[in-house]
Parts: C-alpha cells; sequence; structure tokens
C-alpha cells in the first residue's frame, strides 16, 4: 500500500525524469574534471547564484565543512546561530576536523541574529581571544520553523561583514524555498554571501548531492578540503544529472508545496486536539493538546499502523510534530492526514 510520508523532505526520491536522465548520463572521471554532467550542473549552478565557480559535494554537512575549512584556520572562530543546523546537525566538524571555534548567538523567531549581538560578537584584537574570521547564515531557518531569511536582512549582515573584514557563508540548503516565498531571484538572496551550499535533494528531488559556491579561489581551496574529507567522486555525473533536472525544473515548483503546507496547516488547527504552532514554506509544526486523548507517541504510531502515514515528533522535549510537504505530497494525501488524525483523536 502506498505509504504518506511527512517526516521531512528528505525522504523525496528522484522523478521518472531524473531516473531515465541518469540511466542516458554521459560521465566521466570527476577528479580529473573529466565528467561533462557533473562540469555542466557546477557551471549552471554557478551563474543562477551568481558566483564564479561551484563544486559537487555529497551532501550539504560536507558543503557547510567544505567552506568552514576553506575559509577558516585552525583556532579561529566564527559567529553562527545557537539553533543552526551546522551547529546543531553536523556533529561539530568544524572543531573536530577544522579546529574551528563556534561563538553562537540567540537566533530570533524570525531566523535571524540581531545585528548588535553579531557587533558584540567579533573578538578585539588580542592575543588571549581568537581571530573572529567567519558569520554564517541559514535560508530557509529549520529550527525557526522554515521561516525565510529576507534579501534585505542577508544585504545588512553582508554589509556589517565586509565593514569588519569577515567572511559570510550560508547555509542555504532550502535556499529555493526561500526564493519561492519571497517571488524573488535567488541571486537577490545571497548576492552579499563568499559562499553558499544548497541542496539538490530535499524539495528538488535529487537522490543525493549539494553544492557549494564561491569564487574560483574559494573553490579550488573548497577543493581541497572536498578531497581530504573523501568526497572526490568518480564518475558522478549519474548523480549530477539529477541535479541539473533539480536545478533547472524542480525548483520552479516549490510554490506548489508552500501552498499544500499551508492547506495541511489549516486543515489540521480544525482538527480538535490538535495545537498547531506554525506554518512557513513548506514546513508545518503542531503539537497535540493536553486533552487530545492519545499520548504523542500512540498518535505516531497508530498513525503508521493504520493509516501508512509517516510522521515523527521534533524538538526533543517540546512534544511537537514537524511536518515537511514535497513533491510526492499532493492534495489527496493532504486531505487523507487531515482525515485520519481527526478519526484517532475524536
Amino acid at each position: 500500500m502506498k505509504y504518506i510520508d511527512l517526516r521531512s523532505d528528505t525522504v523525496s526520491h528522484p522523478t521518472d525524469e531524473m531516473r531515465e536522465a541518469m540511466a542516458r548520463a554521459e560521465v566521466g572521471d570527476d577528479v580529473y574534471h573529466d565528467d561533462p554532467t557533473v562540469n555542466q550542473l557546477e557551471a549552471d549552478a554557478a551563474a543562477l547564484l551568481g558566483k564564479e565557480a561551484a563544486v559537487f559535494v555529497t551532501s550539504g554537512t560536507q558543503g557547510n565543512l567544505c567552506a568552514l575549512l576553506a575559509h577558516c584556520q585552525r583556532g579561529e572562530s566564527i559567529i553562527i546561530g545557537d539553533t543552526s543546523h551546522i551547529f546543531r546537525y553536523e556533529q561539530g566538524g568544524m572543531a573536530q576536523l577544522g579546529g574551528i571555534l563556534p561563538h553562537t548567538l540567540p537566533v530570533q523567531a524570525d531566523g535571524t541574529m540581531r545585528l548588535c549581538d553579531l557587533e558584540n560578537a567579533i573578538n578585539p584584537d588580542d592575543e588571549h581571544k581568537p581571530v573572529t574570521r567567519l558569520v554564517a547564515l541559514e535560508n530557509t531557518h529549520n529550527m525557526a520553523g522554515g521561516v525565510p531569511i529576507s534579501a534585505a536582512y542577508t544585504a545588512e549582515v553582508a554589509d556589517f561583514a565586509r565593514r569588519n573584514n569577515l567572511i559570510l557563508h550560508i547555509d542555504g540548503a532550502r535556499i529555493f524555498n526561500a526564493a519561492a516565498a519571497f517571488d524573488v531571484d535567488v541571486k537577490s538572496l545571497v548576492a552579499g554571501a563568499d559562499s553558499v551550499t544548497f541542496c539538490l535533494s530535499k524539495g528538488l528531488c535529487a537522490p543525493a548531492g549539494s553544492i557549494l559556491v564561491g569564487s574560483k579561489d574559494f573553490i579550488r581551496r573548497a577543493r581541497r578540503a572536498r578531497k581530504v574529507l573523501g568526497g572526490s567522486l568518480r564518475q558522478a555525473g549519474v548523480l549530477a544529472a539529477a541535479g541539473l533536472i533539480a536545478l533547472h525544473k524542480m525548483r520552479h515548483r516549490l510554490a506548489e508545496d508552500h501552498r499544500n503546507a499551508q492547506l495541511l496547516a489549516e486543515g489540521m488547527s480544525e482538527i480538535p486536539g490538535v495545537a498547531l504552532k506554525s506554518q512557513n514554506t513548506n514546513f508545518v509544526f503542531f503539537a497535540l493538546a493536553d486533552d487530545a486523548g492519545a499520548p504523542l507517541d500512540e498518535f505516531v504510531h497508530k498513525l503508521r499502523r493504520d493509516y501508512n502515514i509517516f510522521m515523527s515528533p521534533y524538538g526533543g522535549e517540546s512534544g511537537q510534530i514537524r511536518l515537511r510537504t514535497h513533491f510526492w505530497i499532493d492534495r489527496a494525501a493532504i486531505d487523507k492526514v487531515t482525515s485520519a488524525v481527526s478519526a484517532i483523536l475524536s
């Protein structure tokens, strides 16, 4: 029986068109820069984001780490949000492998860090202090509920970074969701950034892979970092072929995922026992009310056992569930979900 998986947009799988493209992909040895499909993907990605060059990496986590290793020396510090993906969910790779120290700041409800906090986070030129080298943003911001970060705010941070001789890196795993939310060219969201990562999977449906973009010199250093991390691939064109479809086709339909998330949030909000928390882009957060009549774990288990609907608790002790819409969640699936939740809580 077909299942409905709302646990994350990472569960999305390749479209038929992607599978066909992967089977037909022209390939070569990417370490020698001989894979024409990878080369095309990198060139197109760099142009799309308004940067000089790009490198194909295995994941967003690897792309972020390659960026930090290329930008920073051991013992240097970066300014980063305390709920950012890089800090919370990438195993402290910057410290483990790069000797880079995070200086965390509180992330606001809109996914931003206050400019005054950024100013205060810069270490003085003092031999007792690590050198502050970089500031990192996340767009859209995962733990802030998938909220998109505006071009205006990013430009302010970019100006702040330039004034203070800092580097700006953007973890743009879902940067195209932000562009869809604001209905703007993605270039406007990353114009002042020195480097950006974005995922080809998630809402774009490619089976794997991310892209890191920046200047030619930066990408040369990032490729060295990719090598030491074991990320240099050979005939990677089979993945890049799906990435080209993600880049040129799938990003244009993300607004549909956002509309479906809105419909899902509206439907869930009308069910007694459901406390809707937020909805941004393709994210929906809700909790069960104290009088819902079903403990959270039992609720999730029943959905899976009786209705083939996959959800999972999110946020540790928060008692919330995070849902994310994607290509494989259509209006019919949303209707089935709201019907099933209503039936369990009735």
